[in-house]
């Protein structure tokens, strides 16, 4: 669905004559448009970053603890206190940069630091998989909740704020050559993601966490490296999403210009304020599937389908509008259905705790022990 509406973003650009995805929605739907797409733009990012400083507090802490000297006790291992120096010495000096170019190294080291992590994973999955005791039912095919899983996926699978950039940029930019571009990043995208969801659902199954890294043991220093190189790429994508947070600022407010103050005053702004909420709020899980179905699914769903559909000369249901009013009427339902059941049904969280399998004397032992046997029977405490 994500490739099928980028493809179709560009057909909307195409039909109206604009070259960004602020145009189209504002040459279709006029101002009230721009203003929505421009609220959806700015918090999918926005809440990214609230994500990535969870995943940083909580991951990072667990690096400190295999320090020699670090205790439970200690700073390091204080997930506020891992969030706030990050942020100081990290993540708001990228954030001031205003070139996105400047930030190219760090992107390529973010993705090759992701391969790293999907080895370690792979390599867990075939080691400590079988060790974890099962779950009744693991391996259903969908359960009643699986609406908000399309919500978690839809915040991983959105770029279509910098198709068009990326359109432009092409040496032929056409439809067709766009396409396999597209069809080629979107399933790279797909097979990475989908052997990190297989191999850490594989291993820990039923007790498998929105932050995989909270699944791992302490004292498992493979996990640790992992952890690391998760927390290192983590900080470097940070920036890329305040970036795009202050464009829109920017076009809403400053007419799309910012001088040396108001870069300053909005980076603090918005730094600032997605670490004072990841500080209070620590579940990961939740902040996913909201900006999944809030943010996410009306940007990849709902808005590239709604412009086409307008500007096309067809009907309704009829010829190559049939897909799009599929996607449109599967965006609202997605949207709908996983906003109220994120709400009504919260996801429960293990934030910073060790899971009962890594409490006894030996992590490594057979699951036929009877520590692990009592465990398991205890295992509905956490």
């Amino acid at each position: 669905c994500s490739d099928y509406s980028i493809i179709l973003l560009i057909k909307g650009g195409n039909l109206s004559g604009t070259n960004s995805y602020q145009s189209l929605v504002r040459s279709t739907f006029g101002l009230t448009g721009y203003l929505i797409l421009s609220l959806l733009q700015f918090l999918y990012p926005f809440i990214a970053m609230i994500s990535y400083n969870i995943i940083t507090g909580d991951t990072l802490a667990k690096v400190f603890l295999r320090i020699p000297g670090v205790g439970p006790g200690n700073m390091l291992a204080e997930r506020h206190f891992v969030i706030a120096v990050s942020t100081i010495l990290f993540t708001l000096p990228l954030s001031l940069f205003r070139n996105v170019s400047k930030l190219g190294k760090v992107s390529l080291l973010s993705m090759v630091l992701t391969l790293f992590i999907l080895v370690i994973v792979l390599i867990r999955a075939a080691t400590l998989g079988p060790k974890i005791p099962p779950t009744e039912s693991a391996w259903v095919f969908a359960r009643w909740n699986a609406i908000q899983a399309v919500g978690v996926m839809s915040f991983a699978f959105i770029c279509h704020h910098n198709s068009f950039m990326i359109y432009a940029s092409m040496k032929e930019p056409s439809l067709s050559n766009w396409s396999r571009v597209t069809h080629f990043s979107v399933g790279s995208a797909l097979i990475i993601s989908a052997l990190f969801a297989a191999a850490g659902y594989a291993t820990f199954t039923g007790y498998t966490q929105g932050d995989i890294f909270e699944n791992y043991c302490r004292n498992d220093d493979l996990a640790t490296f992992g952890r690391f190189c998760f927390c290192v790429s983590i900080i470097t994508t940070f920036p890329l999403e305040c970036l795009v947070t202050r464009e829109v600022v920017s076009n809403v407010f400053f007419n799309g210009t910012l001088n040396n103050y108001s870069h300053v005053a909005v980076t603090l702004l918005l730094v600032g304020t997605c670490t004072a909420l990841s500080l209070a709020y620590d579940c990961l899980g939740i902040v996913l599937v909201l900006n999944g179905v809030i943010s996410a699914t009306p940007l990849i769903f709902i808005i590239p389908s709604a412009c086409y559909l307008k500007l096309s000369t067809e009907r309704w249901f009829a010829g190559e509008n049939r897909i799009p009013c599929l996607l449109l009427i599967a965006g609202v339902f997605v949207m709908i259905t996983g906003f109220v059941m994120a709400v009504m049904f919260p996801q429960d969280c293990s934030h910073g705790a060790e899971m009962f399998y890594c409490s006894a004397s030996n992590p490594s032992s057979s699951t036929s022990t009877p520590t692990t046997e009592l465990l398991l029977q205890n295992s509905t405490e956490f």
